[in-house]
């Protein structure tokens, strides 16, 4: 069964906004602005068979979710 590729959409400690792969332990990339990081986010989703953003807000809150790819069948028939 294929798994979602998550990513989450985070505030960094600088005022920045990073993008990051769920599991990993480094930024995939850091944006001035949420509105940038989001973009990415959802680009790099797309692009992944099955994706998933999770947006946090300032306080690491979740703000909202989007999901990309169609999702696999969970039963035969």
């Amino acid at each position: 069964m294929s798994h979602r590729t998550v990513y989450w959409v985070t505030p960094g400690n600088d005022g920045d906004w990073r993008v990051l792969r769920e599991g990993a332990e480094r930024a995939a990339s850091v944006h001035e602005n949420k509105d940038d990081a989001l973009a990415e986010a959802k680009r790099m989703a797309k692009a992944a068979p099955l994706g998933q953003v999770k947006v946090q807000k300032a306080d690491g809150k979740i703000q909202e979710e989007f999901t990309y790819g169609k999702d696999p069948a969970s039963s035969p028939g």
